[in-house]
């Protein structure tokens, strides 16, 4: 059968790369993708932007897709999912109502304040006044987000009050994040380990994914700003057995029957941020539907299943009876990214060792890459790669992952090499307490 991916991201990329090992897939179209994407076995690309709907239905009809998977949140909340109903194409993914999870914070909030499901206190506002008002009883640590889609930087943890007045100035009065920022929710800070729990849901049913975490700070020790994330690993050993139980009854349960009581059921991966407190205790800071990048390149490295076959189970509401099956092995990635992101990206700088850290073992998934009239792969954003090992531990998969990062370069090239350290630290705790 004939897939089409939308999407451009490492996120697609790593989609794409298990998709087409799949023996009912014979050809994954990526739209847009990235030229870099093809050189996976079945893989092509198509140049039409994930958020012109006309044109991907368009597509789809002509080229006889059979399913079509939505990797991005943007063409979600648009409602890429009502109109491919609509035609009635196959589709992979949360219509416009459900995808509003993601697409309004508020949304979220009020819709976990409603049924019962543990987050932070909060409150909404749409001017400055009020929100700084609200700051002078509310003291930092404290949280600004912007209300709608902001690439994964309209998230402010605010350490002093100065810094939480002026995340309220730059989005409600100097539009920092335009239409998104127009309402900002600002919520208790939560403190613990955070986590990624994924899965995939049929409107009943949610079958979970393996655990994972990512890093969002750009720096190392996670510091510095915000960002899509830097890097990340699979399985998170702070999700434990118990806390894994409490998730899914507390959390993913309550949240996939409130949608589908509230008349907006949920088909596709739902995304649970998690904090999880010293007592084991979790609570969500937020919900994407979609995978997340980059937790996504490792869990595709450790998913053993048919990964189409767990895509039908979805669409045609059997995920009751689908079972995932995982690797043993733990998985890690490191995105490479430009040295100004989150802030800016050059563009354009050719990129030198692929073929030797790709010789390692490891994979190099792309994300901000194009190719130049020389052929010459070159830098288009601000994650540019993403590097990703599979290895018996962790300890294994980030040394490998670490070693294959080393080989690339550009001017400027940026990562973290201290991906996965909370989860080293676990290990090696635990090797010394048994060994002791």
């Amino acid at each position: 059968m004939h897939i089409l991916l939308v999407g451009s991201g490492g996120r697609e990329h790593a989609i794409a790369w298990k998709l087409a090992q799949s023996a009912h897939v014979q050809q994954v179209t990526v739209a847009p993708g990235n030229p870099n994407m093809q050189n996976e076995a079945g893989v092509s690309t198509v140049d039409i932007a994930a958020t012109d709907l006309d044109a991907l239905q368009k597509f789809a009809e002509s080229e006889n897709v059979a399913m079509t998977v939505v990797g991005p949140e943007a063409p979600l909340v648009q409602g890429l999912v009502d109109q491919f109903l609509n035609a009635g194409l196959r589709v992979m993914g949360p219509t416009r109502a459900a995808a509003a999870l993601e697409g309004s914070k508020d949304f979220a909030k009020q819709f976990m304040s409603r049924h019962g499901i543990p987050t932070a206190q909060f409150e909404t506002f749409d001017n400055s006044a009020d929100a700084l008002t609200y700051l002078q009883s509310h003291s930092a640590p404290i949280v600004i987000k912007a209300d709608g889609l902001a690439a994964g930087k309209g998230v402010v943890v605010a350490m002093t009050d100065e810094q939480a007045a002026s995340a309220v100035r730059d989005m409600l009065d100097d539009g920092a994040h335009g239409a998104a920022g127009a309402r900002v929710v600002i919520e208790d800070f939560l403190v613990g380990e955070e986590a990624s729990f994924i899965c995939l849901v049929d409107g009943q049913t949610a079958l979970p994914f393996a655990t994972s975490q990512d890093h969002k700070a750009r720096d190392e020790g996670d510091a510095g700003p915000n960002t899509g994330g830097m890097g990340a690993y699979s399985p998170a050993p702070v999700v434990t057995k118990s806390v894994h139980e409490k998730v899914m009854q507390r959390i993913v349960n309550p949240t996939v029957q409130g949608m589908a009581a509230d008349g907006k059921p949920f088909t596709g991966f739902l995304y649970v941020g998690l904090m999880i407190d010293a007592n084991g205790d979790p609570y969500v800071i937020e919900y994407n539907v979609r995978l997340g990048d980059p937790e996504t390149q490792p869990l595709m490295m450790r998913l053993d299943s048919d990964l189409m076959e767990l895509f039908n189970a979805t669409v045609d509401g059997a995920l009751a009876d689908a079972s995932a099956d995982w690797s043993d092995d733990a998985a890690l990635g490191v995105v490479l990214a430009a040295g100004e992101y989150p802030a800016g990206s050059s563009r354009g700088e050719v990129i030198t060792g692929l073929a030797e850290a790709d010789a390692t073992g490891a994979k190099v998934f792309h994300a901000g890459t194009q190719l130049d009239d020389a052929g010459n792969t070159v830098t288009a954003g601000g994650r540019v790669l993403c590097v990703t090992a599979r290895g018996a531990t962790i300890v294994d998969a980030k040394s490998k992952a670490d070693a294959a990062a080393e080989l690339i370069h550009w001017p400027n090239v940026h990562w973290r090499r201290d991906i996965g350290y909370r989860a080293v630290a676990r290990l090696q705790s635990a090797s010394t307490s048994s060994n002791g």
